[in-house]
């Protein structure tokens, strides 16, 4: 019948297919270990801060060390869980996100410039943005490095101490 409508296929949507949001469910054990880990970080920040108090007006010294430990550690870390074995899904969450998020701190860092920069010490405050994130870059950078180094290493000999001689 030549009047008669021609029925076509419809194409796919080109790209990646979405996937649908995990139910709650699949997220909460997330949640849960960031939180968990995010209260030992801050704790264990909180803590730095009681041993080394910073006094008004100076340089935060334990501020800085804070967040290049955490990057330090989280350049350790993020070799290790996704170069050198798979680890339980929420062993980053908790450890990454959660202490290392809860550890370090960008507000703080922030607070402090602008306390410094309000104090009249703006040349201090601008030596403290500058050096917090050079170091904390650098601590990131060398740890994966060196990380990574040591993991060959390891491969290499095994992990015998001799060398890998018998």
């Amino acid at each position: 019948m030549p009047n008669e409508p021609v029925e076509t296929a419809q194409a796919a949507p080109a790209g990646p297919a979405v996937r649908p949001a995990a139910p709650w469910r699949e997220q909460a054990p997330v949640i849960g270990v960031v939180a968990a880990g995010g209260a030992i970080g801050a704790c264990a920040r909180y803590g730095a801060a009681l041993l080394w108090p910073t006094a008004s007006g100076a340089f935060p010294w334990t501020t800085l060390w804070v967040n290049v430990i955490g990057c330090a550690v989280m350049g350790i870390l993020m070799v290790l869980v996704t170069e050198v074995r798979p680890v339980h899904r929420l062993v980053r969450p908790f450890f990454g996100t959660g202490v290392l998020g809860g550890f370090t701190t960008f507000s703080t860092y922030a607070v402090d410039i602008r306390t410094l920069t309000d104090g009249d010490e703006a040349r201090t405050a601008l030596g403290y943005l500058a050096l917090t994130l050079c170091i904390a870059l650098a601590a990131v950078w060398t740890t994966t490095h060196l990380t990574r180094r040591v993991v060959a290493g390891v491969r290499r000999t095994g992990g015998r101490e001799d060398g890998g001689a018998a």
